[in-house]
């Protein structure tokens, strides 16, 4: 899927920046102008990406600071900048569910990551090798929020609404009423694989409804080109798939691994990051039986990997 990397005027004061291909660790941004001020929407997953985007927006930001950034959620791909929007004076905001979550230990996990050997570690460095972790300080929000608020951008309302426990425990929309925009965060993936490391999935197909019935025509996704409600629709179908899927193997006996090598993707085979499909199912699972051993990430990353080609499989869970 070929779009264009950098700053993208989406008309009524709003912009995104997008970072192509949207594949693991390639996120967007979102800039929401008001009268002398702007909010950001997200930074990104290192030090040196976050400068060029806010070297990038300087044209918008010179006639309207950014004042505010919103954090849709906790991953570092949105998140592992924020140390330089901090040294700004700009004030932070996520939910209180991200801001639980954006600590010095995910920062430096994902720095192991790349170290470590076996097929983790040439995973990782496959997917992460252009993004650099050492040097990063964890920033978290000076503000928290639950549920719905609102902001003032420069005379304009901008909306948080809560929508995870779904892709993260926290995620959050940002709804630009007067723009009919939204920044949806990573509850929304366009050309690539969505994945479920909160669920449970049910909630994150109720996301995507609250989305279709919202006023908006212009989406901007988490990953992904600027997108609309067919992109929505289309990511739900997916979920609707595995979550249906992943039961009927449940409900079967099948075990967790069984079910993750029988379902056939059909038209999802060929999406970019399909081996995402192993804590997808691992979700459903746990979400039918709370009981089930719930394995660390690494293990559920393996896993991922061989689905994509690397190394040899392990068992994940059950």
């Amino acid at each position: 899927m070929s779009y264009r990397k950098g700053l993208h005027d989406l008309g009524d004061g709003c912009h995104a920046w997008l970072l192509p291909d949207g594949s693991w660790g390639w996120s967007n941004s979102g800039l929401v102008t008001g009268s002398g001020a702007s909010l950001m929407v997200d930074t990104l997953f290192d030090l040196a990406l976050t400068r060029e985007m806010l070297a990038g927006i300087a044209p918008v930001t010179d006639a309207h600071p950014v004042r505010a950034l919103v954090n849709t959620h906790s991953d570092g791909d949105h998140v592992f900048g924020n140390e330089l929007l901090a040294e700004r004076d700009v004030e932070i905001i996520a939910s209180a569910a991200a801001a639980e979550l954006m600590t010095q230990d995910a920062v430096e996990a994902l720095a192991r990551q790349k170290k470590l050997g076996g097929v983790i570690g040439e995973f990782a460095r496959h997917i992460f090798a252009p993004f650099e972790f050492e040097g990063i300080t964890a920033t978290g929000p000076h503000r928290v929020f639950t549920g719905e608020t609102a902001l003032d951008v420069g005379g304009r309302e901008v909306r948080l609404i809560q929508v995870g426990p779904a892709h993260t425990p926290g995620d959050a929309l940002v709804h630009v009423p007067d723009a009919r925009l939204l920044y949806a965060g990573d509850i929304l993936f366009v050309g690539g694989t969505p994945i479920a490391w909160a669920g449970p999935i049910e909630r994150w197909i109720g996301a995507l409804d609250r989305i279709l019935d919202m006023d908006v025509t212009t989406i901007v996704p988490g990953h992904g080109p600027v997108s609309g409600k067919p992109e929505v629709a289309a990511m739900r179908e997916y979920l609707v798939f595995v979550r249906a899927e992943a039961r009927k193997r449940f409900e079967d006996g099948m075990s967790v691994d069984d079910a993750i090598a029988s379902i056939d993707l059909g038209r999802w085979a060929g999406m970019p990051e399909h081996g995402r499909l192993a804590q997808n199912v691992l979700n459903v699972y746990q979400q039918l039986d709370p009981a089930l051993p719930r394995p660390e990430r690494l293990t559920v990353l393996e896993r991922i990997a061989v689905l994509e080609g690397f190394g040899a499989p392990e068992e994940v869970a059950g």
